[in-house]
């Protein structure tokens, strides 16, 4: 199993200028091979090899690795190219890079690339410091020097390590309903309320963006307030993700099993959504519910998210609502609820009765096996549908917080 570790790196001025002369020369190099790779294809109608790309980075003023590390990224940038092409999918070449879109320098080995002890010593930038806020569990295998937008440094180490044994987790089940007004409804009542981390920056955010409206392209000033918006925005992104750590890990720490719809994210955001949908995060979240819940000793099932708001989770009746009709109101059976609630009962019952379901496959599988009788698969809840939320999609412009 792999893990990675991140920490931040303090580089001295004048390592900070070999860092990032390191990364120009690698852009440069990048434009270099996919320059030649472009040329080989508009005269041969053939693509380099991979010891070709390797052989065209030998003596280009990086750490090997590194260099090669480049040369084998657009070699497989190139062969998905080919593999697109084959399946008739429009793919064009890799993008030329500037020097803001190179931000990182790759090393591969452990022990002879670079080593971690109190500091860094990274070959041949000798040793940075580093706040190494937690030790890192398992064998490390990689490194990557990462340079952000704001100007910060930091390193990224992938270790591999054995399998933790699962916590016992004697949690209930809960259905969760992610929306945009409340970030998430529980089935049990509960309400998560949606922080809106990039409305409450947003008139800052605006003001700096202004700034570098009017500042001259290339000039001193324009780096700065390039910087400020940079820092801004990471402030953004760091606090929406210890609010999302935080929730998943409360979540894990109180259910043993999670129920949530498995969401077309990228469909909404097509449709017009996607300040608000990026905002809320709803894939990250998912994501790190997901991985978390390996070690927390709880599962996390994903079902089809059809109809989920207008089916009555009393007697399964479809009432059409708009958005704006917050209660779900049953003229069958006369269930009167929050929408948000009804919905996340809804998600909790499906994940039910598709274990049920899956349980009672296993044990006429196993019972047909016996007895020497060829038995059907185990059937599912149904392909799942990549139906888009109907809060995402009938929200109007400027009104998706």
């Amino acid at each position: 199993m792999q893990r990675t570790y991140k920490f931040r790196l303090y580089p001295s001025k004048a390592q900070e200028k070999e860092l990032c002369s390191h990364l120009w020369i690698s852009k440069e190099l990048w434009n270099k091979l996919l320059d030649a790779t472009i040329r080989k294809y508009d005269g041969e109608k053939k693509f380099p090899t991979k010891s070709e790309f390797q052989v065209m980075v030998k003596d280009s003023g990086l750490y090997s690795q590194t260099a090669q590390g480049i040369a084998h990224r657009l070699y497989r940038a190139v062969r998905a190219k080919v593999k697109a092409k084959k399946e008739g999918k429009k793919w064009g070449f890799p993008r030329f890079k500037s020097f803001d879109r190179m931000k990182s320098l790759y090393y591969p080995q452990n022990e002879i690339g670079f080593s971690l002890n109190k500091k860094l010593k990274v070959t041949p930038f000798g040793e940075i410091n580093i706040k190494k806020h937690r030790e890192i569990k398992g064998a490390i295998k990689t490194l990557t020097l990462k340079r952000e937008s704001s100007g910060k440094w930091f390193a990224v180490f992938c270790a591999e390590q054995e399998p933790e044994q699962p916590k016992m987790n004697n949690g209930g089940r809960i259905g969760i309903d992610l929306g945009l007004m409340t970030f998430a409804t529980l089935s049990n009542g509960e309400k998560i309320a949606n922080p809106h981390h990039l409305k409450r920056h947003e008139e800052r955010l605006a003001f700096f963006q202004r700034e570098l409206s009017k500042k001259k392209k290339g000039s001193c000033h324009r780096k700065k307030a390039k910087k400020e918006v940079a820092k801004l925005h990471e402030k953004i992104a760091n606090t929406r993700l210890d609010f999302l750590h935080k929730t998943a890990n409360r979540l894990l720490s109180a259910y043993s099993r999670i129920a949530m719809e498995k969401l077309a994210s990228r469909e909404m955001i097509m449709h017009g959504h996607g300040k608000g949908i990026n905002d809320a995060s709803w894939g990250i979240f998912t994501n790190i519910l997901a991985y978390k819940a390996e070690n927390a000793g709880s599962k996390v099932v994903f079902v089809d998210p059809k109809n989920t708001s207008k089916e009555c989770s009393g007697c399964g009746q479809l009432v059409d609502k708009t958005l704006w009709d917050r209660q779900h109101d049953c003229p069958s059976c006369g269930l009167s609820i929050d929408r948000d609630i009804n919905a996340a009962i809804n998600i909790l019952t499906r994940a039910t009765l598709r274990t049920t379901n899956r349980s009672q496959d296993s044990r006429e599988q196993r019972l047909t096996t016996t007895v020497g009788m060829t038995g059907s698969n185990a059937c599912e809840d149904g392909a799942m549908v990549p139906s888009v939320k109907q809060e995402a999609m009938t929200l109007p412009q400027g009104r998706s917080g």
